[in-house]
């Protein structure tokens, strides 16, 4: 991997990791255009972990408060942390389960364009949801919120969409579920990265550390840089905004494979 293309898929990962147009789905077109591909999907792991830091950056004191709650036995803190643990479980099952599955379906962007195009309509829902009444604790939320991120491991859906539409078609108010969003996101992200480890040495001989490295550090800063502007949207009611540009972008990628024949 090249400087250049370090940069330009460290940007593309840190800004739609948390815009709802999906991360997964932009990194795949992205090394098709910059002309990189990497064996496996290490790259893309490591590229979202260094966004990981991107929302503990961002989240540092909600993240302490909780940490902090549960050791005081505070109800709140420990509700919000099972909350977390209990959306997480339906992402582990598919990890498990269909991880070479969905390995293999990053190599095709015909997949990656029907994904962005669900993507869309997802988005575009929000426009109908009703006035924000609830939380995210309790048992139905957390699970229809965790159910949406595990179907968002497909390349094209984007994780942040779905889960925040979900949330806020539940009740839950936007920027709280942009927060609950991004910090589900932390034991998921963490966990396909610990499914990754056995491909470490694989994927750093064919990439070099250094490029990976600076990958990483774009990705952080831009990852920071998204998450505040996303919430800023939010709390204007813009977020089925995105649903055009990831309908545009899913149909001229079908147009652009079909016309090449593949």
């Amino acid at each position: 991997m090249s400087w250049w293309q370090a940069i330009v898929l460290g940007l593309v990962q840190g800004l739609t990791e948390f815009l709802p147009v999906s991360s997964s789905g932009h990194l795949v077109l992205a090394e098709e255009l910059v002309g990189f591909h990497s064996p496996g999907v290490f790259v893309e792991v490591t590229l979202h972990l260094a966004t990981l830091v991107a929302v503990l950056i961002v989240y540092r004191e909600k993240i302490i408060e909780i940490i902090q709650g549960v050791f005081r036995g505070e109800r709140e803190s420990i509700r919000y942390a099972m909350a977390v643990i209990l959306a997480t479980i339906p992402a582990v099952i598919v990890g498990f389960t269909l991880k070479d599955a969905i390995e293999s379906s990053f190599d095709s962007l015909i997949i990656v364009a029907i994904d962005l195009l669900i993507t869309g309509t997802i988005l575009w829902s929000t426009k109908w949801v009703g006035k924000p009444e609830g939380g995210v604790t309790g048992v139905r939320n957390p699970v229809l919120i965790g159910i949406a991120q595990a179907l968002a491991i497909m390349p094209g859906v984007s994780r942040s969409g779905s889960t925040i539409s979900v949330a806020m078609w539940l009740k839950v108010s936007p920027e709280k579920a942009a927060e609950f969003s991004f910090l589900m996101a932390i034991p998921a992200i963490a966990g396909a990265a610990v499914l990754q480890l056995g491909d470490l040495s694989t994927a750093t001989a064919s990439v070099g550390w250094a490029p990976l490295a600076l990958s990483a550090f774009t990705a952080l800063v831009s990852g920071v840089a998204a998450i505040v502007f996303l919430v800023a949207l939010l709390k204007k009611k813009a977020f089925h905004k995105f649903a055009p540009y990831c309908w545009l972008l899913g149909a001229v990628i079908i147009g652009w494979r079909l016309t090449a024949g593949a």
